[in-house]
């Protein structure tokens, strides 16, 4: 492959950048997303915890919303390493090779968790609408085999758009929007024609998280013609309280989402600075408030939680007064 002065290909170098424009304050915004990435790796974390070790939450939703935590947190995980590098230590350089593994598991793990959103959906929909089929349909094998699936599908698909994005050539220390790679930002430098990367990003995104939501709509108007059929009022909001979490975690998902997708693709003008925000929004925003949102609005979580927290509490005392006896 030819090489020219300003250009390479697979040895190409990206420069990350954070927030456009404010570089010097870097120390200062590192203070709130550090707090936003401790909150999700332990909320997440706890959450993970506390269903693995509660027996009583060894139940499909609470499979879900564990696939859900784990999810958030490894796109946590995925993007912290670049983020604080930028803002810390300004370490905006990345290799091509190390800005495609992180574009792969950044994209996958975004596809994962749209993909585990409609798997809580149909959770929320058996339960509501088909009550007496709910535990013969989804019992602890269908929901593993519903999770293979899932993670089968995204690798399959986030595959060829990574091969093509691999045999592309790239000009040499382009400064991308964002700080970590994302497939819309890193194909604009591209030498050679990038219509098919470009086109294979735009049908996943399209088919996968597009389908997603077609299908969380469909679902949830199958629930409310379901809720409003129920003649007695309590019932009623009991049914809908159970969906208010699946609700605020897919408006929390989508919409940033959908906004820094048409920001890349569609408009062209948009300043820098918030195509960065949204970005940060977008990945950090869900993994931050879905852990805050199912501890505080189920009831089962939270109890489960407080109590793990309580028997900490009280181990702790123990061993202080076991120290002291002993002294």
């Amino acid at each position: 492959m030819l090489i020219f002065n300003n250009t390479t290909s697979s040895s190409s170098n990206f420069l990350l950048t954070a927030f456009p424009g404010l570089e010097l304050a870097h120390v200062w915004i590192s203070i709130p997303v550090c707090c936003l990435y401790t909150i999700a790796l332990l909320g997440n974390s706890m959450i993970l915890f506390v269903i693995i070790t509660e027996r009583r939450l060894h139940k499909p939703m609470y499979y879900f919303l564990s696939m859900l935590s784990a999810v958030d947190l490894c796109l946590t995980i995925t993007t912290l390493p670049t983020v604080l590098g930028v803002l810390w230590f300004h370490a905006r350089e990345i290799s091509f090779k190390a800005c495609l593994i992180q574009m792969f598991f950044l994209h996958v793990f975004s596809f994962l968790e749209s993909s585990v959103l409609v798997a809580m959906a149909f959770d929320r929909f058996m339960a509501i609408c088909n009550p007496l089929e709910y535990a013969t349909v989804l019992t602890d094998m269908m929901s593993l085999v519903i999770g293979l699936v899932i993670c089968i599908r995204e690798v399959i698909f986030m595959f060829p758009c990574v091969l093509a994005v691999k045999n592309m050539s790239f000009h040499e220390g382009q400064e991308l929007s964002h700080p970590f790679c994302y497939h819309p930002d890193m194909i604009k430098y591209t030498l050679s024609n990038n219509w098919i990367s470009s086109f294979w990003g735009l049908f996943i995104l399209l088919y996968l998280n597009g389908t997603d939501l077609l299908f969380i709509l469909f679902s949830y108007v199958l629930i409310l013609r379901t809720v409003l059929s129920i003649v007695a009022p309590k019932k009623q909001q009991k049914a809908l309280s159970t969906c208010v979490c699946h609700i605020c975690a897919v408006t929390v998902f989508y919409v940033p989402m959908i906004s820094l997708s048409l920001a890349h693709r569609f408009f062209s003008s948009t300043p820098r600075v918030l195509c960065s925000v949204l970005a940060n929004i977008y990945l950090l925003l869900p993994p931050v408030l879905n852990p805050i949102i199912y501890s505080l609005k189920t009831k089962t979580i939270r109890q489960a939680m407080l109590q793990l927290l309580q028997s900490k509490g009280s181990w702790g005392l123990n061993v202080r007064g076991l120290r002291r006896s002993m002294d």
